[in-house]
């Protein structure tokens, strides 16, 4: 996926587009990470405000894979920081998406890892372990669900429901 660019993939792949089997997250996340462009198989998190899973996930091996966090869009806490970011990239996660925030930016930055959220807020999350894993989700327009593969640059999120060979 290095030198092909989302907006090849969607050029390349009408038909898949039209069949729903390629979709295009809305573009509501910032960038972050020293990665900007990743890819991987999708490992699905929904939560509200507590970060205890997405810590947990990102503790375990990534091989190469993205988390997809549904923190419910929540603005008002973050449930990514710096110290996680920095474990997911130790142990091998591609990217992390979250539709909530994150915080410890500068820290995030200098991590080799491809990090999407909505914005940065300072404010810690909560730490009761509530949550769903590996569930289908719906972030930014589109639904999302565990095993899919998630495609990642500057131009934005593809969705697909199989491994793209373009």
């Amino acid at each position: 996926m290095a030198l092909v660019t989302t907006a090849e993939v969607c050029d390349a792949n009408p038909q898949l587009i039209v069949s729903g089997e390629l979709r295009a997250l809305q573009p509501i996340f910032q960038i972050y990470g020293r990665r900007q462009v990743f890819s991987g198989p999708i490992v699905t998190l929904k939560v509200f405000e507590d970060n205890v899973l997405v810590r947990e996930f990102l503790e375990e091996k990534g091989n190469g894979r993205v988390l997809v966090v549904d923190g419910g869009g929540s603005l008002r806490c973050a449930i990514l920081g710096g110290n996680p970011v920095v474990q997911a990239q130790n142990n091998g996660w591609a990217g992390i998406v979250v539709n909530g925030c994150v915080r410890d930016v500068d820290e995030i930055n200098g991590c080799d890892i491809g990090v999407r959220a909505l914005a940065s807020h300072p404010m810690k999350a909560n730490k009761k372990g509530i949550g769903e894993k590996h569930v289908p989700i719906t972030i930014a327009g589109t639904r999302i669900s565990d095993g899919e593969w998630l495609y990642a640059d500057t131009d934005g999120i593809l969705i697909s429901q199989t491994e793209l060979s373009v």
